[in-house]
């Protein structure tokens, strides 16, 4: 996640504006990018505000933070090391005498005047503990700071004030915050309280002190730790963004010579934590040092640790933006309209009403009982009914399960209500109207205890274990960064001409939506690309012409392998023989090849990127391959070779879902994935195949797929299988178009499965392939297909969308026709080679 956000929630909260300004040193690093990129000529208002060597400008600015932690580390230390001084006095005293304990001081005091406590322990929700220096990215949105960047401190002045060592001030010409300002806790003399500590035992006080003294020591220890790591990670981003190596350079010569980050410092420090540890010991357990160190950390804040985002938990990111930008809308009418959030403060939310006037007088009702979804689901519904009791097909199971299919097929078309909602409702109608029938002959209708057994067997099969193990292996490259380091590395080597960057971006969309999905790649994606687009100028037909292009090639991505989509996973469970990976890459990769050839063709004639369009490199990631991401990568490798292979190895793993335990297993069993990754997983796509699984099935031992293809079979019988496929295909990808390619996938190819089946010369794989080919290629919609929906959202810094409908239109509706005729030409040539 963001290493702001583990700044902002494990610092001190009294020592706030003492911490590295991390997010205002991030935008300086923006500023200098931009400064870099600009041409140099020009009138003085359109020249860079910065014209400094940026080196040399970031060098003063960080300066100038490392001088204010110096400064307040040195102050703070002596404080803390006075106050340990006194408490060890006292202790020596309670020990010399028990009774009265000496001379006790008090407890160090707040500003308030309250008795200072410890920080209380706070919860880490359900973060892991684990973390490398690479596990905590960066955020370009964090509030602005209060820093030596951006204001003037009030500076204050101390009784006693320890010397600060010449070289903290060096190679610095700006001013140096200085508001040293003493913590809320402050050691005073027993006469000020003598009253209240008359109140207390000499133990309790004692402990008290000790406990505080502790607490505020780990607390600098962990000032010392941020701090550190923000200076590395701040430079670690200069050195990416500005393409330099100034990081080990500052940190050796700068950062680990100053006071606070020495080794002698360190020490100090733990002698006295150490000191501390004794004295409670002596006090309170008794000599039981273990029992003291226990009792002194239950004191301690827990440290808040960040953990790197895999790609589905950035998915459910967007979806809540998606929902907040009012692209989802209830039954209820209640949106996610920003406008009308709910704030603080705001009155409870009251539902308009809406006034009728009607023959028999005035009615009031909610909206959204008018609404156009509300409409759709009763004119729905009351299909439902009627098909049930009108009498169109033979048997009564089969007219069950007709109305069963149209109720299901319409409510996913319209999404009257969630897509997955409507997945669950199937096997409830299926157990509800019978409509199952036993295999054997005669056929007899299954009663509801059976078909419960059929319908869930249905739903769970290792379709479903191919889609996890999918999301896993997505889940471990993404968390490792291994797909990010891959896709960077190939960008980085594309130049920065506009027609070689955008075929670029597009083939790395391609290859990591085979890869990781194409619902996750544009997520990656987008990401990589955001410095590029950060640095073109508003409106730039590029920051277009990629974003859509990005979307464009992982639609076809989507059809590269056979968990690159959920389509294809429908597809392999209704095939018989199930294709193999390479029986599977042999048809797809020349299809998918030429097809992103043509779609870059038509963007750059359609949007003429290259027009006064100056592109900055992505830098690639220097650091070497750690030794967690060479395990990732040979367990997906692996994996997929044995999906790759699973025909050969059908009588040891039996079926490709198998194989999908493996990576399951190690990845969350050696911990690398956990169990919040796995409540991220995208379980509504889950649902949404493993009800349409149930779908199938139940359409299929009804008997209904039966009668229907037997009647669509005669009516094609003239037609050549090629006619077939070009009919079948163009279906395909229009109904695609407008509803989800997954739902279009789940409905049309099991009729297509038994039409080619019942053919005089059958070929069922071969016209389900070309379909499943259609369903990724549909993308003429802002909403036909998840990569699209993500680009449509893409917004510029100023909040406005780089996309409107009318790109998708004039260039997804022609990208698609393109598709279709490489398919039923090229692809259905490579169908035939193989077999199918």
């Amino acid at each position: 996640m963001k290493f702001s956000h583990s700044l902002q929630f494990n610092a001190v909260p009294d020592w706030s504006s003492h911490y590295i300004a991390y997010s205002n040193l991030k935008k300086l690093i923006y500023q200098l990018e931009k400064a870099i990129h600009l041409p140099a000529t020009g009138d003085a208002e359109s020249r860079p505000l910065i014209q400094d060597d940026p080196e040399t400008v970031f060098t003063r600015a960080l300066d100038v933070e490392l001088e204010k932690i110096s400064s307040f580390y040195v102050v703070k230390e002596k404080e803390l090391i006075d106050e340990v001084q006194l408490l060890l006095r006292d202790v020596g005293d309670f020990e010399a005498d028990p009774e009265t304990g000496g001379e006790l001081r008090p407890p160090t005091r707040g500003s308030d005047g309250a008795p200072a406590r410890a920080p209380r322990p706070r919860s880490q929700s359900g973060r892991s503990q684990r973390s490398t220096d690479d596990g905590v990215e960066d955020s370009d949105d964090d509030g602005d700071e209060t820093t030596g960047l951006t204001k003037r401190r009030r500076s204050s002045s101390f009784g006693r004030r320890k010397s600060i060592p010449s070289h903290m001030f060096a190679s610095t010409d700006m001013t140096a915050s200085t508001d040293l300002t003493r913590s809320r806790r402050y050691s005073v003399t027993f006469e000020d309280y003598a009253e209240q500590a008359a109140a207390f035992s000499s133990g309790i006080m004692l402990k008290k002190r000790i406990i505080t003294l502790y607490v505020q020591l780990c607390e600098l220890k962990s000032y010392v730790q941020l701090n550190r790591t923000g200076f590395s990670k701040v430079l670690k981003k200069f050195d990416k963004i500005i393409d330099r190596q100034l990081r080990p350079k500052y940190m050796d010569a700068a950062v680990d010579t100053a006071y606070p980050f020495k080794e002698e410092s360190a020490k100090i420090l733990e002698d006295n934590i150490s000191k501390m540890v004794k004295a409670y010991t002596a006090i309170i357990t008794n000599g039981d040092e273990d029992l003291a160190k226990r009792d002194l950390r239950s004191h301690l804040r827990e440290h808040v640790v960040w953990e790197r985002n895999t790609v589905w938990r950035d998915l459910i990111g967007l979806e809540r933006r998606a929902e907040a930008a009012s692209l989802g809308h209830t039954l209820l009418g209640i949106d996610g309209d920003p406008t009308k959030t709910r704030l603080q403060g705001d009155e409870d939310f009251i539902l308009p009403m809406k006034e009728i006037v009607t023959p028999l007088g005035r009615i009031t009702c909610p909206p959204w009982l008018l609404s156009t979804t509300m409409l759709n689901l009763i004119l729905i519904i009351s299909l439902f009914f009627t098909l049930l009791f009108i009498p169109i097909m033979k048997k009564p199971e089969q007219q069950n399960c007709l109305a069963l299919l149209v109720l299901v097929s319409l409510m996913w078309a319209t999404e009257v209500i969630p897509l997955f909602v409507t997945s669950l409702i199937i096997p409830f109608l299926c157990v509800v109207l019978r409509v199952f029938r036993d295999k054997d002959v005669p056929h007899n209708r299954l009663g509801s205890k059976e078909a419960t057994s059929v319908v869930f067997s249905a739903m769970w099969t290792p379709v479903i274990m191919l889609l996890l193990g999918g999301f896993t292996l997505a889940a471990a490259l993404s968390k490792c960064s291994i797909d990010k380091r891959i896709a960077t590395f190939v960008l980085s080597k594309a130049g920065t001409q506009p027609r070689t960057v955008l075929v670029a971006n597009m083939a790395v969309a391609a290859v990591a939506s085979m890869l990781i999905s194409n619902v996750a790649a544009p997520v990656l994606c987008f990401g990589i690309i955001e410095p590029m687009l950060r640095n073109l100028p508003a409106g730039s037909n590029m920051s277009k012409a990629v974003i859509i292009g990005i979307a464009l090639a992982s639609n076809i991505g989507g059809m590269l392998s056979p968990i690159a989509s959920p389509q294809n996973v429908v597809a392999i469970s209704i095939m018989e023989p199930p294709p193999t990976w390479g029986q599977w890459f042999f048809i797809v990769i020349p299809v998918g090849v030429i097809s992103i050839t043509l779609i870059w063709v038509l963007l750059l004639v359609t949007f003429q990127p290259g027009r006064g369009t100056t592109i900055v490199p992505i830098r690639p990631v220097r650091d070497p391959f750690t030794g967690l991401q060479w395990f990732v990568s040979a367990v997906t490798v692996a994996t997929i070779a044995l999906w790759c292979a699973s025909h050969q190895l059908e009588s040891t793993f039996g079926d490709m879902g198998v194989i999908a335990i493996i990576p399951i297993v190690l990845f969350f069993g050696v911990g690398i994935l956990t169990k919040e990754d796995f409540n991220n997983f995208p379980w509504t796509i889950i649902i949404l195949a493993a009800g349409g699984l149930s779908l199938g099935k139940a359409v299929n031992s009804s008997g209904l797929l039966h009668t229907a293809t037997e009647a669509i079979a005669i009516e094609v019988q003239d037609y050549s299988l090629y006619a077939i496929l070009v009919v079948f295909s163009g279906l395909i990808l229009v109904i695609a178009t407008f509803i989800s390619h997954t739902v279009a996938a789940l409905i049309i190819l099991p009729l297509v499965y038994d039409v080619g089946k019942r053919l005089e010369d059958p070929h069922p794989n071969l016209l389900v392939m070309g379909g499943v080919l259609m369903c990724s290629a549909a993308m003429g919609l802002p909403t036909s297909g998840f990569p699209n929906m993500t680009a449509i959202m893409k917004e510029d810094p100023t909040g406005q969308r780089y996309l409107q409908v009318k790109h998708f239109i004039s260039r997804g509706v022609p990208s698609s026709i393109l598709t279709l005729v490489v398919v039923v030409t090229v692809g259905y040539g490579a169908m035939r080679v193989t077999g199918m």
